[in-house]
């Protein structure tokens, strides 16, 4: 899995980076392929902001997330996109059955 971490007006301390790539290494349980994500970090006083965009299989799914803390932010972003891809990971395993079920003519 490929991180890219940005700031917006705000400097990425080598501590946030890690912290963003652990929170984020969850992530890549849910598919085999890599997944390419691009996380971008800001401040709209009086809330700190997280951002990030993954490409994977085709589809960009995005989430962002406000907090108190830059940290906390973070923590809700990492569990938007955990939510996103499991559902995005269930939406093509129910295609790959309705497909299989239409082909053999078993559904009905």
């Amino acid at each position: 899995m490929r991180i890219e971490t940005h700031g917006q007006q705000i400097e990425i301390t080598p501590a946030l980076r890690d912290y963003v790539e652990t929170k984020l290494a969850r992530l890549s349980r849910h598919f085999d392929r890599p997944l390419d994500v691009r996380t971008q970090l800001s401040i709209d006083k009086p809330d700190h902001r997280a951002e990030a965009t993954i490409i994977v299989s085709g589809r960009t799914l995005h989430a962002d997330a406000n907090a108190v803390d830059m940290y906390a932010a973070i923590d809700l972003l990492a569990d938007k996109l955990d939510r996103l891809l499991v559902k995005h990971k269930k939406k093509l395993v129910e295609h790959r059955r309705a497909d299989g079920l239409a082909r053999s003519g078993e559904f009905g």
